[in-house]
């Protein structure tokens, strides 16, 4: 039980460390917030790939799926984007988010079955949580480009609609235990 509760705590925990934050004392400029934006993509497309390869839960398999996809579609305009306004991303210094990702890539893998779907879950509803607070406490006020605010402010939704479905199994695999969402 302790180990279940320490691999949950990983994977819930640092999730707002998956979001880059600037160093004390650094501009949160245009760069650095494209450069978060793809870093948070590429975060929830590796995550969504793992879940639908590897989720015991046939809703779950279509969720990672889902994000992995909408992701993907979403990190290439922020990309196509960058590259229209000759916007280069820069991390912020001390960006320790791929480390974070990392050490909760591998908490997932070491779930198996049920245990791996609700601790995906509770990831993504954490993640999402995380990702919409960000994007409209800190990023969406910062940014200056107008296109740049326009792509973010038109994603929002869909980062709300993988918090709900997210939310929805959840609550699937808490009311029906271990065989829930299949």
């Amino acid at each position: 039980m302790r180990r279940s509760l320490s691999l949950a705590a990983l994977l819930i925990v640092p999730v707002a460390l998956l979001l880059p934050a600037p160093a004390a004392g650094q501009a949160l400029d245009d760069p650095t917030i494209v450069a978060i934006f793809d870093a948070t993509n590429t975060a929830d497309i590796e995550t969504g790939t793992l879940a639908a390869k590897r989720a015991q839960s046939k809703d779950v398999r279509d969720y990672g799926a889902m994000i992995a996809h909408d992701h993907e579609a979403v990190r290439q305009l922020g990309r196509d984007l960058a590259k229209k306004l000759g916007v280069t991303p820069t991390p912020p210094a001390g960006d320790a988010s791929a480390k974070t990702q990392a050490e909760v890539m591998a908490a997932l893998r070491a779930k198996h079955g049920a245990d791996f779907d609700l601790a995906l879950v509770q990831h993504e509803v954490a993640f999402h949580k995380s990702v919409i607070d960000a994007i409209q406490i800190t990023l969406l006020p910062a940014i200056q480009n107008q296109e740049l605010k326009a792509l973010v402010e038109k994603v929002v939704p869909a980062f709300q609609a993988h918090l709900l479905v997210a939310q929805r199994l959840e609550r699937q695999l808490h009311e029906t235990g271990p065989t829930a969402a299949k």
